[in-house]
C-alpha cells in the first residue's frame, strides 16, 4: 500500500460494505512511485487520519520476514 496515493486509499476504504475488513500492508522504505515519499503516500496518510478510531488498528513490524538476503539488501542498498 506504500505506492498508493491518499486518494486511492480513500477510494478503497469508502467502498467497503458493512462487515468488511480491510488489511493494508506496506513498507514506506520501498516506495516505487516518483511522486510519493515517506510522508506523502496513502499508507502514512491513512494511519495518521485513522489512528485513535475504535475500528482501526496499526502495527509496525521491526524484523524482515522474507529472508536474510532481502533484509540485508534493504539495509545496505
Amino acid at each position: 500500500a506504500q505506492n498508493l496515493t491518499p486518494h486511492e486509499i480513500k477510494t478503497i476504504i469508502t467502498r467497503a460494505g458493512e462487515g468488511t475488513k480491510i488489511v493494508f500492508t506496506g513498507d514506506i522504505h520501498q516506495i516505487d512511485q516518483p511522486y510519493l515519499d515517506m510522508q506523502s503516500n496513502g499508507l502514512v496518510y491513512m494511519i495518521d487520519k485513522m489512528k485513535g478510531e475504535d475500528i482501526f488498528a496499526h502495527i509496525n513490524l521491526i524484523k524482515g520476514e522474507r529472508s536474510y538476503l532481502s533484509e540485508l539488501a534493504s539495509n545496505l542498498l
